[in-house]
């Protein structure tokens, strides 16, 4: 099966099942959860112990405060990638060497994306809202399979397509957009947002990606465990 990074959203401390990108709107995990009783991220890791974990760090990325401590813990336990809002290549450093940091689009610049890959082994997020990229750069705001393209030359480690309004969807999968990317990109894709089941994540495959990001399909027991423990 497709490789499968569990994904950690993290607000107050605790973990929230996101919806569409709509983060006022988040409520602790386990009100919607078929296979957790705790809104716990370490209890929570403890109880699936997946593989690879996707952390959003929604406080810090709203400006709000931050969950770093936290995420330390969480990389004690599980290969960790983290998208903690980082803007500056100043912030790199605010993660531990163990923890991929995530670059976001709707954070970061075009300018921090070549410096930063330069500096250390980085993911690159592009945040897609409506199939728009989301971001404040004039040059990363053009569309998704042309931005895919710019990023070919930089030594980046993967590169994740976050769709946010699909997000805690289970809307499927844009089958067409993702062949066209796996088609141009040179960079590992994961997918992000409105996976299904085990049958989207196969599909993911014959589209050519190298795996996905997953949470609600989980919780709603439409993945299984193993799938998450590589």
């Amino acid at each position: 099966m497709t490789r499968c990074v569990f994904v950690l959203d993290l607000f107050n401390g605790s973990a929230v099942h996101a919806v569409r990108g709509e983060r006022k709107k988040y409520r602790p995990i386990q009100e919607m959860s078929k296979i957790v009783g705790t809104s716990s991220p370490l209890s929570i890791l403890d109880l699936l112990r997946p593989k690879e974990v996707y952390v959003a760090d929604l406080d810090r990325i709203m400006g709000a405060g931050e969950n770093l401590d936290l995420i330390g813990e969480i990389a004690r336990r599980a290969e960790t990638m983290a998208d903690i809002g980082i803007s500056s290549k100043d912030e790199l450093d605010l993660l531990p060497p163990s923890v991929k940091p995530v670059l976001g689009t709707e954070t970061g610049f075009i300018s921090l994306l070549e410096e930063a890959s330069s500096r250390r082994d980085v993911v690159v997020s592009i945040d897609l809202f409506g199939g728009e990229v989301l971001s404040r750069d004039p040059a990363l705001k053009i569309p998704p399979l042309d931005l895919i393209r710019k990023l070919n030359p930089l030594p980046i480690r993967e590169v994740i397509l976050l769709s946010l309004d699909r997000v805690g969807t289970s809307k499927g999968l844009d089958e067409r957009f993702l062949r066209a990317a796996a088609d141009l990109s040179d960079h590992p894709l994961l997918l992000g947002g409105g996976v299904r089941d085990v049958r989207d994540l196969e599909r993911l495959e014959d589209l050519g990606l190298a795996g996905a990001l997953v949470a609600t399909a989980v919780h709603r027991g439409k993945v299984p465990l193993d799938a998450l423990r590589g």
